[in-house]
C-alpha cells in the first residue's frame, strides 16, 4: 500500500483525519456504484501523490494491482492508488478516470482533464474519494511550468469520472506470476480496453495435447490476479476465457503454451472492443 504524499503538510492532514475516523468503512458513506458508474458526471474528490516528483508512484514502478513496467507505455506513469471505493480490494484495478483540478481548487491547477489508470491502494482515511496519484499524473494536473508548484500543495480537490479505457495497440495480456507451478496458476491480466478489468475468468487444459472441451473457473488471488488451484497437473496447452465488467466475453485460445513457465508473459490477439 502506498504512502498518501511527499508533503509534509498532506502528511499532518492525513494524520488527524485518521484520529477522528476510527473507521474507514463507518465514517463515510462509500458509494463504489457512483464511482463505478459511467453516468455519474463529475464527483468531488481529494489528491494526494507519492513517489518521485516524476515517477510512476511505486520504487518498482508496480502496485497493488499486480501490474508490472507502470511507468512504460500504456500506462506511461499516469497511476493512482484507489481508496476502498476505487480499488474495491482488486475488482478496480486497471478502471481509467478522468481527473481535474480547476483554479478555484488552487492556482497552478490548469482545469484540463488527464486519464489515469488504477494501479495500486490507499485506504488512508482522506476523503469519500481519495486518488493518491503517481507525481507524474498530479504534475500533469497543472498549468504549464507550475508542476512543481502544484506538487508541492500535497493534497488539493479534484474532480474526476469514469471513462472507457483505450490502451491504443495493446491486446490483452497474460502475465504468469513467479512461483507458479503445475499444481498453482496465478495469471496477471493486464491492458483490459474498455472496462479495464475483468469480473470472471475460466481455463481449459489440455489432454495429450488438445483441448479438453470444459471450463473451470478461476478465483481472484489478489489484485488483478486470478488462480487456478489443482491436484492434476496444468498442462499445455491453456486456453483463457475472461468476461469484462460490462458483460462481454472472450476467449484467447491456447494462449498459454505447453511447458509454461512462471515470471513470464503471454500475448494474445483479443481485445474488449
Amino acid at each position: 500500500m502506498a504512502g498518501v504524499t511527499n508533503g509534509a503538510g498532506a502528511l499532518v492532514v492525513v494524520a488527524f483525519l485518521s484520529m477522528l475516523v476510527p473507521s474507514v468503512r463507518s465514517a463515510v458513506d462509500y458509494s463504489v456504484s457512483a464511482a463505478r458508474s459511467y453516468n455519474s458526471g463529475w464527483l468531488p474528490a481529494k489528491a494526494t501523490w507519492y513517489g518521485r516528483p516524476n515517477g510512476a508512484g511505486p520504487d518498482d514502478n508496480g502496485g497493488a494491482c499486480g501490474f508490472k513496467n507502470v511507468n512504460q507505455y500504456p500506462l506511461s506513469a499516469m497511476t493512482s492508488c484507489g481508496n476502498e471505493p476505487l480499488f474495491q480490494d482488486g475488482a478496480g484495478c486497471g478502471t481509467c478516470y478522468q481527473i481535474r483540478c480547476t483554479r478555484a481548487n488552487h492556482p497552478a491547477c490548469s482545469g484540463q482533464t488527464k486519464t489515469v489508470v488504477i494501479t495500486d491502494m490507499n485506504y488512508y482515511p482522506v476523503a469519500k474519494y481519495h486518488f493518491d496519484l503517481s507525481g507524474t499524473a498530479f504534475g500533469a494536473l497543472a498549468m504549464p511550468g507550475r508542476n512543481d508548484q502544484l506538487r508541492h500543495a500535497g493534497i488539493i480537490d479534484m474532480q474526476f469520472r469514469r471513462v472507457p479505457c483505450n490502451f491504443a495497440g495493446m491486446k490483452l495480456g497474460f502475465y504468469v506470476l513467479r512461483g507458479a507451478n503445475p499444481n498453482y496458476l496465478p495469471v496477471l491480466v493486464q491492458y483490459a480496453n474498455r472496462d479495464g478489468t475483468v469480473v470472471k475468468m475460466d481455463l481449459m487444459r489440455s489432454r495429450n495435447g488438445r483441448p479438453t472441451g470444459r471450463w473451470q473457473p478461476m478465483h481472484r488471488s489478489w489484485g488483478s490476479v486470478w488462480r487456478c488451484d489443482t491436484s492434476d497437473a496444468l498442462l499445455g496447452p491453456l486456453s483463457l476465457r475472461v468476461t469484462s465488467e460490462s458483460g462481454k466475453t472472450l476467449v484467447a485460445n491456447n494462449v498459454i503454451p505447453n511447458g509454461w513457465k512462471g515470471d513470464t508473459s503471454y500475448s494474445s490477439n483479443i481485445q474488449f472492443r
